[in-house]
């Protein structure tokens, strides 16, 4: 069947590009031109949430830097022509959300992992510079390594930092995350980084076998964020939301909106901007 641009579809695929797709983003609100960093589909977490078919096999992980470039430069080209609406992709996307919002380095794994990043990340910024593309270049990452001398060397190149925090305590971080990875870590690379400039902290909550977080859960979460906040960070944003595409293990399920809307309160109430993105 062929692909729409959807929430419900977040495929990679786009002609036949290794490294650049589109996805209509629910939080972006709008069409989100992607960077794959991870054809290889390598993760440092394994996510029960996860959309990525990890059933069939990746490609190299080595990442062709120029080709990658190449790749948006074609897909720009056409942004800034206005031809990018008569592929039959892009016709897809329901009229309100046929607008590029930005560039975001997302994909099939966690994308601060390759050695290439850097130099990903400026070659991206160049092309979307000399294109005149005005949208943000964002990176979506789990945090796990933004204290690695290569990452936080390229981060200034990115507009804007979203970075993962799904949980409030070690057990659940590692359930709703599936991964080892120390809990502290990601918790103070958040600070660290927050301290030397704005972060978007995005959450996903879901039901698990039937359940929700219970409150000790929310309210754990909600200190953790306090906690990045009280000792110097500074949070712009802190986006709630749900899942909305088939996830890799079946005991995972949506959490309803108005579960959301109160951990959304709880968030507020701790004096921080939040916004809710259910499954629809």
């Amino acid at each position: 069947m062929p692909r729409a641009l959807s929430f419900t579809d977040h495929g990679r695929d786009l002609d036949q590009n290794r490294y650049v797709y589109a996805v209509v983003s629910r939080r972006a609100r709008g069409v989100s031109i992607g960077v794959n960093l991870n054809p290889d589909k390598v993760c440092n977490f394994d996510c029960p949430y996860c959309q990525v078919d990890r059933t069939t096999p990746g490609s190299a992980s080595r990442i062709d830097v120029p080709l990658l470039a190449a790749e948006l430069d074609a897909v720009l080209e056409h942004v800034g022509a206005g031809t990018l609406w008569q592929h039959p992709l892009f016709t897809t996307a329901a009229p309100a959300l046929r607008r590029v919002v930005d560039i975001a380095f997302a994909g099939d794994g966690e994308p601060t992992t390759p050695k290439e990043f850097g130099a990903a990340a400026r070659a991206v910024r160049d092309v979307r510079d000399r294109r005149g593309l005005s949208v943000p270049l964002r990176l979506l990452t789990n945090a796990t390594l933004l204290d690695r001398k290569q990452v936080r060397l390229a981060l200034p190149l990115f507009d804007e930092l979203w970075c993962k925090l799904d949980a409030g305590t070690e057990a659940y971080f590692h359930r709703v995350d599936g991964t080892r990875f120390p809990f502290r870590k990601v918790l103070d690379n958040l600070e660290t980084t927050a301290r030397e400039r704005p972060i978007v902290i995005q959450s996903m909550f879901l039901s698990w076998e039937g359940a929700g977080p219970g409150e000790a859960e929310v309210a754990a979460y909600v200190q953790r964020l306090r906690g990045i906040v009280d000792r110097g960070g500074r949070i712009d944003l802190v986006q709630l939301y749900t899942v909305a595409r088939p996830p890799a293990d079946p005991r995972v399920g949506v959490l309803d909106d108005a579960s959301l809307a109160l951990i959304a309160e709880r968030v507020r109430a701790a004096g921080l901007a939040a916004e809710v993105y259910g499954s629809g």
